[in-house]
């Protein structure tokens, strides 16, 4: 039956709902229905064009880290990379702590002054080096919206540069609609290597040097219109729109303050930079150059060599800083693979612990992929696939049976079906289950020390004490729950304010006071964890009888703060039955 819509039963909310979702099936994710703010707004109100919607406070960047303490960060994930990570750390902290200075000593003019450049990055390095990795990072640890884009797909559209503005206005997609903080955000640019101007090419090669072109303006500064005719959602909200405020709005955003980082393998880069320094070989006699050696051409590129690789001169003026990465040998990939917050490893192990089996990993199969994964010539890329040979059938088959330790052994790597035959014939060999334990008592050692050493870090950042017995318990919440030191600390803080919430709404409710002591609120986590409680319906609901109990004590005997300790936790019924019969046994 055919719907007739009247002013009276338009639901504006419930046709953007559809139509996004159709919109999104057939043009893809990033295809959404976002800022229709007016058109929830009444009939009649009219929004003057180029007006955008405003904050009621204006936006405020919290960014005061230091380049040592960013590159510090960086450390606990990254392998290798020195140079590379503290070249990052100092320009992006430069970047975002300028920002901080000129939006709070500029809040009331727009004029900042004349010679204003960027930290643009351009990143070179072999694939499987972690460039993509590194920036994604930073993006996380700063908490600004990040979008990547890959340079190849630009070559089509040439000079038109319709997409290359795409990556601003995906910026607005990934700061869910907020236009202001999407203005602070990094947009990643990888193999832009292929948009350089093939030096073979007769005349002008004019799709990639105009690409170049179309990124010039963004990555200085410019506006960026967020409607735009190619976009069919955007004419769909502009029709909208207009029908409903009888204006056209125009929202745009300006790439200011947006960093633009631009990474790529440059192969034959290091060729133009050794013709430069003289250092060419010739004829049969040319001398094979090693890895470092490579690596040491490449850190004395200049701006004339990458204008000579094919990029027009106004392009690399935009990109003042040059860093380079090193390739990765096998003992790099072996330290990644050791790393507590390796990926790869974290995200095997959550594979297995999904049918609830735990995994360990021997130090010498560790190596042995790692010398696979070498053979690859993919960098850390190839660590995953050399990972996955091994355990793949393992993930098949173990699922299926009543086995849930596994030990990845060096023959594991070597024979991995093998092996498999041998573990399903002797499922409950004690060696093997000997061997599980141990690894697993030694990762929560080197975990727990780890921890230990970020104990001033976490109680300055948060603000609360870190007891053995609470880093005893984000250990065993890390490796047994199988996910990551920040998060299970997170978890402890979300238990953590529950409690003090509830301290706080029980004592402004009664007339006495109630306290968790830290050692209760520590068997208050491990009871969450264990049985799986929402901390504020759990408190609620096991303290329920605490005010009027404590109300009769009070009566009694004057008592006026009370503080639970571990066992009030533990039994919270039976503990305020023993408080009031104290009570009156003393009476």
């Amino acid at each position: 039956m055919e719907k007739n819509f009247d002013n009276k039963d338009l639901d504006i909310k419930e046709i953007q709902k559809d139509l996004s979702d159709y919109l999104a099936k057939k043009y893809g994710r990033r295809v959404q229905f976002a800022g229709l703010g007016p058109l929830a707004e009444a009939a009649g109100e009219k929004v003057e064009e180029g007006e955008q919607e405003k904050r009621s406070e204006p936006l405020v960047i919290h960014f005061d880290m230091k380049p040592e303490e960013l590159k510090s960060y960086l450390d606990e994930y990254l392998v290798k990379q020195d140079e590379a990570k503290e070249v990052l750390a100092t320009k992006v902290c430069t970047h975002f702590n300028r920002i901080k200075m000129f939006e709070s000593k500029n809040k009331n003019r727009r004029y900042e002054g004349i010679g204003e450049i960027k930290n643009n990055i351009i990143m070179i390095g072999p694939t499987g080096v972690g460039k993509t990795f590194l920036v994604k990072l930073i993006a996380g640890k700063i908490g600004v919206p990040f979008v990547k884009g890959d340079a190849t797909k630009f070559s089509e559209t040439g000079y038109v540069g319709g997409d290359v503005e795409d990556l601003v206005r995906d910026l607005v997609y990934e700061a869910k609609g907020d236009i202001e903080l999407a203005q602070y955000g990094i947009i990643y640019l990888d193999e832009v290597d292929k948009i350089a101007a093939s030096p073979n090419l007769i005349g002008p090669d004019v799709s990639r040097s105009g690409v170049q072109r179309a990124l010039l303006k963004p990555m200085e500064e410019t506006e960026v219109e967020l409607k735009v005719p190619h976009d069919p959602v955007a004419q769909m909200e502009a029709i909208m729109e207009f029908q409903k405020t009888g204006k056209r709005e125009k929202k745009k955003i300006n790439t200011k303050h947006i960093l633009f980082i631009m990474s790529g393998a440059f192969n034959g880069l290091e060729e133009i930079i050794k013709k430069r320094l003289n250092r060419q070989g010739m004829g049969f006699g040319a001398e094979i150059k090693s890895k470092d050696e490579r690596a040491e051409n490449l850190q004395q590129i200049k701006a004339e060599d990458l204008i000579q690789y094919g990029f027009e001169s106004e392009f690399i003026g935009r990109l003042p800083v040059v860093t380079v990465f090193e390739h990765l040998e096998v003992e790099d990939l072996y330290n990644i693979l050791r790393n507590p917050k390796s990926p790869i490893i974290i995200g095997k192990k959550r594979d297995f612990k999904a049918y609830g089996i735990d995994l360990q990993f021997e130090d010498e199969a560790l190596h042995r992929i790692a010398e696979n994964a070498f053979q690859e010539r993919t960098g850390a890329r190839g660590l995953v696939s050399a990972v996955e040979r091994v355990l793949l059938k393992f993930e098949h088959t173990l699922p299926s049976t009543a086995i849930r330790h596994l030990v990845v052994t060096r023959a594991m790597v070597d024979n991995p079906v093998g092996e498999l035959h041998q573990l399903l014939q002797n499922p409950e060999n004690p060696e093997r289950e000997a061997l599980f334990h141990r690894l697993q008592e030694e990762e929560e050692k080197g975990l727990e020390k780890s921890i230990r050493k970020k104990e001033a870090e976490f109680a300055s950042r948060y603000g609360v004490a870190f007891s053995d017995r609470r880093i005893h318990l984000i250990t065993k919440r890390t490796v047994e729950g199988r996910t990551d030191v920040d998060s299970a600390v997170e978890e402890v803080l979300v238990i953590h304010r529950a409690a003090l919430d509830f301290e706080r709404t029980f004592s402004s409710r009664n007339e006495v006071q109630l306290h968790f002591t830290a050692e209760a609120i520590e068997r208050l986590v491990e009871r969450i964890w264990e049985e799986g409680f929402e901390p504020g319906a759990f408190l609620k609901q096991s303290f329920q009888n605490y005010e009027h109990g404590l109300k009769l004590i009070k009566e009694k005997t004057g008592k006026q703060e009370f503080f639970i300790p571990p066992e009030g936790m533990e039994n919270p019924e039976n503990y305020l039955n023993r408080l009031i019969q104290e009570t009156y046994k003393g009476e």
